[in-house]
């Protein structure tokens, strides 16, 4: 057939089954309406609106809900293309959570940037949210220019961009970070601190995470600090996990932007009282500001928990099969990995579905505590 007639085709029959289907949920609505015995201008109302919303509720559960619902049948089975499924009970899993070594780190790798990089965005939207709540001229080009990267940061072209910036030769950053240690020479040992924190903290990481500390002990062996020590970034095991963590709070517009409307919702009277008391900057900033806020912290605490367990461009273009020796090796790229290129369809839905449980348990666990420490002003 020939293909422009074939996609005019499926083009039009597209369009005849989103009518039929809209069509046959708002009848539906409307039938339901009528036995609850309402008017008939509250049917043609209800009529209209589910047949205008139909669009979105069918794709919805044949988008999303049926995906779903395969992908749970998939990851009890035994599934790779063109075969059809083998059904193996919980095999899957078993394999996952007591045989797969490969699958632990990408836990443990998700969960350390999870861990320490979140608290840098969080730290670091909060610091720019209170710089861009004063008042001062051209505050909405900085606004602009602050939440940009929010949209090139998992852009692929902005991440290779990012290998070039963090080239440990000849990039960008280490270029000038030469040049600030040049004109500020007491910064060279604020280098030499930084470098040496790093490098030991991620080798034992990495030695708890392999049970073998060989690396953190060759990395002590160097002795410390080691003084044209500079960071290596993608290109070392003991960097690659800082440097996506760098590229994150780069790219903390978003919650920046939340923190931004919540100062603008702080009642201003509760400053002035704090002034007429005599309270610091620091104190009205940790009795008023902080509390006032703690909704929008909770808020990009539990997005941001759930945007970094599911790294994936970071690691797919910035470093090199997950590498170095599997540093970045985070669970959405293993997912991936184990589905699309070794074609362990069934083995990649039941990572999927552990990583979902592992989201839901934190998140859980947030909404849990958030009683001792998120403050709803309606609620006093």
């Amino acid at each position: 057939m020939n293909p422009k007639l074939y996609t005019l085709l499926w083009a039009i029959g597209t369009v005849i089954f989103i009518l039929l289907s809209s069509l046959a949920v708002a009848a539906v609505a409307k039938a339901i309406v009528r036995r609850r015995g309402e008017n008939r201008l509250y049917q043609s109302r209800t009529f209209a609106g589910y047949f205008f919303a139909s669009p979105w509720i069918v794709g919805y559960f044949i988008f999303v809900i049926g995906p779903t619902l395969a992908s749970l049948y998939w990851s009890f089975t035994r599934f790779k293309l063109p075969d059809p499924p083998q059904w193996i009970g919980l095999q899957n899993y078993i394999q996952l959570l007591t045989a797969d070594d490969q699958f632990r780190v990408s836990i443990l790798n998700s969960l350390y940037v999870t861990f320490f990089g979140l608290p840098l965005q969080l730290a670091m939207a909060l610091g720019l949210a209170l710089l861009l709540y004063r008042r001062l001229p051209g505050e909405q080009v900085f606004r602009m220019v602050y939440y940009l990267p929010v949209m090139l940061a998992a852009n692929a072209a902005m991440l290779i961009t990012w290998r070039l910036v963090l080239n440990p030769n000849n990039g960008i950053l280490n270029t000038v970070i030469r040049m600030i240690e040049d004109a500020v020479p007491p910064l060279v040992f604020a280098r030499q601190v930084v470098v040496m924190i790093t490098e030991v903290t991620n080798a034992a990481f990495i030695g708890l995470q392999r049970g073998d500390f060989t690396l953190l002990q060759q990395t002590l062996a160097r002795g410390l600090p080691v003084p044209e020590a500079m960071p290596l970034w993608h290109q070392s095991q003991l960097w690659s996990k800082p440097a996506i963590i760098f590229i994150g709070v780069w790219s903390s517009g978003a919650m920046m932007m939340i923190y931004l409307a919540a100062l603008c919702s702080v009642p201003t009277h509760l400053y002035e009282a704090a002034l007429v008391d005599g309270a610091s900057s620091w104190q009205r900033f940790w009795r008023i500001t902080f509390p006032m806020i703690s909704p929008a912290t909770f808020y990009n605490l539990v997005v941001g928990i759930i945007a970094t367990l599911q790294i994936f461009e970071q690691s797919y273009v910035l470093t090199d099969n997950g590498g170095p020796a599997q540093s970045t090796y985070f669970v959405a790229y293993y997912l991936w990995r184990s589905t699309f290129r070794f074609n362990k369809i069934g083995y990649g839905a039941a990572m999927s579905w552990i990583l979902l449980v592992l989201i839901l348990v934190l998140t859980l666990i947030q909404f849990r505590l958030a009683n001792r420490w998120v403050y709803y002003e309606y609620e006093s």
